[in-house]
């Protein structure tokens, strides 16, 4: 979607549909105005200042607000209070905690639904709410410090000025594209009235978080507060006092003048005339669905459908707006790919949690072996983050292309205004590159990130244990090796623990701890802690070959080969798997990996794991393929060639791969018609039957877990929600009759693992509860 603002910047757009009085809404019991309901409010705690209504949105026993069953009646409530009281002249909404205005709505209400109509019905709750709100003649003011996200953002529309403080951790957004939804208590309408259309789609098409500032200038907030800095309470509390008392200052005004019209730029005025062409509206919305297509695919509805509910409303009013907005609320909800987006969206909640607790000990100086790609990736986002950071490598060469990857990581940053070049040097100052194990006394923790040998492996545990305190943990980055041999040569293996990063270690998300049966649950608690500071999403895996995520992928990449031999062309394959949904196709990820990786894990993985992640002469040609150079996009050369300016599709194939493929080439079966189907399913159903297994052998603690990894780590499709959401809404079944028909043709390696094959048997049985 990143190229999306780009398109539609480019093209005309208008914000001159207005609400209209006569928009009809159905009758919606949402509220009832009983005198103990409004005394006894949890949620919404209702003061005056004077002439002033202050409405404090506070959701007990959380740490963030969203919009709840329990919390409409009361916000109602208090609305319908203030309304009634003559001496009220106006209102302010402000959150009672510092963290933020309102996260979003309770995605509870949505699950709890059964049926579409029960998701219109509460589309259309909410959009009488915040019709109520804008229909207000008392002035209401939203004073927003923190995020305020789809559902909050929604409130913050409906009400008539909006306060923002200027910090950057207050965005606004609406996010519920992410979760395969749209924004249905009014946000597709208000919207794009507000700021300009194109700004409006890429608001809601992407679900980018944008910052006050950024807010301010598009028209989504009208005034900044800066924040404060420490007094006799918190900056935090401080500054939330003090949005409070211009909030009320702005409301006061807003009574006795009046709410202003915005006075609109001639290029505005100019484009909303342009856009009551018929003609002119095709031509955005048509660019900008061809867009969705490109990039989606098709696989996710809610884009479209966004787009489908935001031109309604320009051209048939607000009304219509509003009704299609609800219908397509209701038919999202109800999608298998809104309902995966959502267990995804809980997985990752979960992930982002230390079920391990406290460690007796914070870490707070952190060590890193090795300057290479990964090594100077790890060192970069655990400065950025806080932690002093001692990078060593074996050369000054290498020493210096790690700082300068780290180095470039920093500007592209302040180039992208996420700090300032001061707080870049800051960061800066949190590393310490160099040759020698100078300060490593000093240590809470060590991440080895070196040649995956586990002899060298063996001899840098072995130095680092003679010179650091006792407390200190030793983590390796392998991403294969087992981490009980690493730890064999350990004089603390209790201290001895995996920490799978993945490459760009900045960019990709995950990170996969792997435990021993002598890891200590202090080492574990003490890793997931770094690793969650360090901003990633962590699963804990149990110590195997090829842990969980290697395991899967390495199984499928097997199969990966067998098509390879049977002629199927790499171009064809990465259409299938992308069409499948992955975000990568199979032939490319080979090349991203790097086939010598790859080469190195399959030796490993084929011996330790058996028929299941062997080809039939898959090594081999990974072996020939890293003889002549042809290791992927690193090189230039593997699957495919890689050139300056050649991009995606239009790379062509790698006249040395074929001439490998074609000295182990053999025909397909005569029952098999390798068509984009049949390859989906070749590689598809391995990555799961694998998923599975892991899960049955207690490699992988938990569905969520399983789910989070192959996402994150390896790009399984999110609107199949992973492995194991995949077979509760695909069904169990189904998947072990593929797995069986293939099983017929090729063997073993397709047999469905005894769990799958149980849940194939009862169709009750699931993965998760809902």
């Amino acid at each position: 979607m990143a190229a999306l603002r780009q398109l539609i910047t480019k093209c005309v757009h208008t914000n001159q549909l207005m609400l209209s009085n006569r928009i009809s809404f159905p009758q919606v019991r949402y509220i009832s105005t009983t005198l103990k309901q409004m005394t006894e409010r949890k949620h919404i705690q209702l003061t005056y200042r004077d002439e002033v209504a202050v409405i404090k949105i506070d959701s007990p026993n959380s740490k963030v607000n969203t919009l709840s069953r329990e919390m409409f009646p009361e916000f109602t409530s208090a609305l319908e209070e203030v309304s009634k009281n003559e001496n009220c002249r106006g209102v302010v909404l402000i959150s009672g905690k510092t963290s933020g205005f309102i996260a979003g709505a309770d995605i509870k209400m949505i699950e709890s639904c059964k049926t579409q109509d029960e998701i219109y019905q509460l589309s259309k709750m909410g959009q009488k709410i915040f019709f109520d709100m804008e229909s207000s003649k008392k002035p209401i003011v939203s004073a927003i410090m923190g995020p305020c996200l789809g559902g909050g953002l929604e409130v913050a529309l409906a009400t008539h000025y909006r306060i923002a403080v200027n910090d950057n951790k207050t965005v606004v957004g609406l996010p519920e594209v992410k979760l395969g939804l749209l924004p249905g208590s009014g946000g597709t309408q208000r919207l794009p009235r507000l700021v300009s259309v194109p700004d409006a789609l890429d608001m809601a098409l992407t679900g980018k978080m944008v910052k006050a500032k950024k807010a301010k200038s598009l028209g989504l907030v009208d005034m900044l507060v800066e924040p404060l800095g420490p007094g006799v309470s918190s900056p935090e509390n401080r500054t939330l006092e003090y949005l409070e008392d211009v909030a009320v200052q702005v409301t006061r005004r807003l009574a006795k003048d009046g709410v202003k019209q915005k006075k609109k730029a001639l290029m505005r005025n100019l484009t909303d005339k342009a856009f009551e062409y018929q003609f002119v509206r095709n031509y955005v919305f048509n660019q900008v669905k061809s867009k969705i297509m490109g990039q989606t695919k098709g696989l996710y509805p809610a884009p479209l459908k966004i787009l489908e509910v935001v031109k309604t409303g320009i051209e048939k009013g607000p009304e219509a707006g509003y009704e299609a907005e609800a219908k397509g609320f209701s038919e999202l909800g109800m999608t298998s790919e809104s309902k995966a987006l959502i267990n995804l969206f809980h997985g990752h909640t979960s992930c982002k949690k230390n079920r391990f607790g406290n460690p007796q000990i914070e870490a707070k100086n952190i060590g890193v072996l090795g300057a290479g790609l990964m090594g100077a990736g790890i060192a970069s986002v655990s400065i950025d983050k806080g932690y002093n950071v001692i990078l060593k490598d074996m050369s000054n060469a290498g020493l210096t292309r790690g700082f300068n990857q780290i180095a470039k990581t920093l500007k592209t940053a302040v180039k992208r205004k996420r700090f300032s070049q001061i707080q870049a040097d800051q960061i800066t100052s949190r590393l310490s590159p160099q040759l020698t194990f100078d300060k490593f006394d000093k240590l809470d923790m060590i991440i080895e990130a070196v040649f995956e040998d586990i002899n060298i492996k063996h001899r840098v545990l072995k130095e680092v244990e003679s010179i650091t305190l006792p407390h200190c943990i030793f983590a390796s980055n392998t991403s294969a090796l087992p981490i009980g041999d690493i730890a064999k040569g350990s004089s603390r293996p209790e201290k001895v623990i995996g920490m799978h990063y993945f490459s760009p270690v900045e960019k990709m998300e995950l990170l996969e701890i792997i435990t021993t049966d002598v890891t200590s649950k202090d080492t574990i608690a003490s890793a997931v802690q770094v690793g969650l500071k360090q901003g990633k999403v962590v699963i804990v895996v149990k110590d195997g070959p090829g842990f969980y995520t290697t395991r899967i992928l390495s199984v499928a990449s097997a199969e990966l080969f067998n098509l390879f031999q049977e002629g199927v062309e790499p171009k064809e394959i990465d259409r299938a798997s992308k069409a499948f949904g992955f975000p990568v196709g199979n032939a490319t990820l080979l090349d991203e990996v790097g086939i010598d990786v790859a080469s190195h894990i399959a030796e490993y993985l084929s011996k330790a794991l058996g028929e299941s992640a062997s080809s039939r002469a898959g090594i081999p040609i990974l072996r020939d393929l890293v003889k002549n150079g042809y290791t992927g996009r690193k090189a230039g050369k593997g699957v495919y060639i890689y050139e300056a300016g050649v991009k995606g599709s239009d790379r062509q194939v790698n006249p040395g791969f074929y001439e490998i493929i074609n000295k182990y080439r053999l025909d397909a079966p005569a029952s098999i018609k390798n068509d984009t189907e049949t390859i989906q399913w070749r590689l598809a159903s391995k990555f799961i039957n694998e998923a599975v297994l892991c899960l049955q052998e207690g490699i992988v603690a938990s569905p969520t877990e399983g789910d989070i990894g192959a996402v994150f780590g390896l790009g399984f499709p999110p609107m199949k929600g992973g492995p194991f959401k995949f077979v509760d809404l695909y069904g169990a079944g189904k998947i072990v009759d593929r797995l069986k028909s293939f099983e017929q043709v090729y063997g073993a390696s397709f047999k469905p693992c005894d769990l799958l094959a149980d849940y194939a048997k009862d169709s009750s049985k699931k993965f998760y509860s809902s």
